[in-house]
């Protein structure tokens, strides 16, 4: 059974549709992307899986029915917005926001006391919120998330504001914790973030779902014939059945004609005695799947 199932949630505020009758299923132990431009909709989605904002129409099920608030302390939230209390010290703010998850106070002090010294926090923890750095308070934003061990974990923008060091940290963790079982729904824009991560995802823009599978399902849907390939010898500048060949990045991309296919390519690279070190198909990135989505129906993608 699905964690998180969602079916047909609507949400309008005033005329604007932010939410317009997507359906998508969370599977436990997974990493899920709900994923999409600025402005697409997915922090609505978010807050009515929430059950902050009630649907206009359609049904949300979290851990086999609606959300009620035993479910909200098995529930991790990390926002986008900063929730941290600012005027009191580290170590105090995350062991106040533990407890209200049902946490005692010696059981919250011991956890946080190793999430700070994994996240280089410990030297800061009696500093005043306020005064820790953007990245800092990230990352204490998401101790906060996961602290109480929460079954399911839902991230809005997990990466902003860390530098690479923190932010390999920060996907090593939630790596970590999918490893463990936890439910995951990672909210972002940032498509190589949910190429790396995600299990399964759903894309949305302008308030629809316009993709939902796994990421290799999505990949092979939009697969072209087109190859990349690294060659040892320069590759000549026209091959049978080849419409373009094109230096990149140390290997060829090659377009291949509709009546082409890679084996009748490979053949004659051989035939002329090419030594080929890579050889395989060009996969679409998501920006790219995406952009071709949303120009299929009409649309510009949002900036």
């Amino acid at each position: 059974m699905p964690t998180i199932e969602v079916h047909n949630i609507s949400k309008s505020f005033g005329k604007n549709r932010a939410v317009d009758d997507i359906s998508f299923d969370v599977n436990g132990g997974e990493i899920f992307g709900l994923l999409g431009p600025n402005g697409a909709g997915k922090t609505t989605a978010i807050r009515i899986i929430l059950d902050i904002f009630k649907p206009d129409s359609g049904t949300v099920s979290v851990l086999g029915g609606p959300m009620d608030e035993e479910k909200k302390d098995r529930i991790g939230y990390l926002p986008e917005e900063r929730g941290l209390y600012q005027d009191i010290k580290l170590d105090h703010c995350l062991t106040y926001l533990a407890t209200l998850k049902g946490m005692s106070t010696a059981d919250a002090r011991r956890e946080i006391d190793q999430y700070l010294e994994r996240f280089n926090l410990a030297s800061h923890r009696k500093m005043k919120v306020k005064e820790l750095s953007k990245g800092m308070q990230q990352k204490a934003q998401l101790i906060a998330t996961l602290v109480h061990r929460p079954q399911i974990v839902i991230i809005d923008e997990p990466f902003t504001a860390l530098d690479p060091v923190n932010t390999q940290m920060v996907k090593d963790l939630l790596k970590e914790e999918r490893a463990k079982g936890t439910t995951l729904v990672m909210c972002t824009h940032q498509m190589h973030q949910v190429e790396e991560l995600c299990d399964r995802l759903v894309l949305i823009n302008q308030g629809h779902d316009v993709l939902y599978g796994s990421l290799p399902e999505i990949r092979r849907r939009f697969a072209r014939q087109d190859l990349e390939v690294r060659a040892l010898d320069p590759l000549p500048e026209t091959l049978p059945g080849v419409l373009e060949i094109r230096p990149q990045n140390g290997s060829y991309y090659l377009k291949l004609a509709p009546e082409t296919s890679p084996q009748d390519v490979l053949k004659t690279l051989v035939e002329r005695n090419i030594a080929i070190e890579q050889f395989e198909i060009a996969v679409p990135t998501l920006d790219e799947i995406f952009i071709q989505v949303v120009q299929q129906k009409g649309e510009e993608p949002d900036a």
